[in-house]
């Protein structure tokens, strides 16, 4: 587990905003995720490269309540990633072919849960997920087991990348709660970002 502080650029954030406005927009654009028992993810998602269906917990090239495709991974999205991953050398290159983006409100967070539905390969590999934070800062969980009174929190601050692979792949992670007001000025004024968390995951399938 590796955390690259500051690491993604304030050039490449603002076009990264960008970039994710005008693609939460469009056909497979954000929207509120729902559980299997019916309640919605305190959070807004889009999936790029394939749809990520939490309640199917599976991946397929449409969503199946619109019929709307995955779009593409942006190849600036995937520069940033890869150089990353190359420079956490100590985990295996990924050529990412899944990107969850996830908008957290000021309210937003996401329980404690693995990330195992990539395929056999890929966890059988430990192949790293890349985690790209933007904006306001999060309170990041992980640990051995879901409870989160055991869990060890990380302040994670816009531009940072935290990588997990190899033993730590299967960790269980999540966000508590979005600290308000700590995303920069420049990026607020470059960008007009409502106040919450842009977070993007990049994974190989």
């Amino acid at each position: 587990m590796v955390l690259l502080k500051g690491f993604v650029k304030p050039e490449d954030q603002i076009g990264m905003v960008s970039i994710c406005r005008q693609l939460g927009k469009g056909p497979g654009g954000f929207y509120r995720p729902s559980l299997k028992n019916g309640a919605k993810l305190n959070l807004w998602m889009m999936s790029l490269g394939k749809n990520w269906d939490p309640t199917a917990r599976s991946y397929g090239p449409t969503r199946p309540f619109d019929g709307a495709p995955a779009p593409t991974i942006p190849d600036a999205f995937k520069m940033i990633a890869q150089i990353a991953n190359s420079t956490a050398s100590e985990f295996p290159q990924i050529d990412p072919d899944i990107c969850i983006i996830n908008y957290y409100t000021n309210s937003g967070k996401l329980r404690l849960h693995q990330d195992k539905n990539e395929s056999e390969s890929s966890l059988t590999k430990g192949l790293p997920f890349i985690s790209i934070s933007i904006g306001d800062t999060a309170e990041f969980l992980f640990g051995d087991t879901r409870d989160k009174d055991q869990a060890t929190k990380l302040n994670l601050e816009f531009g940072d990348v935290l990588i997990l692979g190899e033993e730590s792949r299967l960790l269980f992670h999540g966000v508590s709660h979005v600290k308000t007001n700590t995303a920069p000025s420049w990026l607020k004024e470059e960008t007009g970002i409502r106040p919450g968390r842009i977070n993007l995951t990049f994974r190989q399938y």
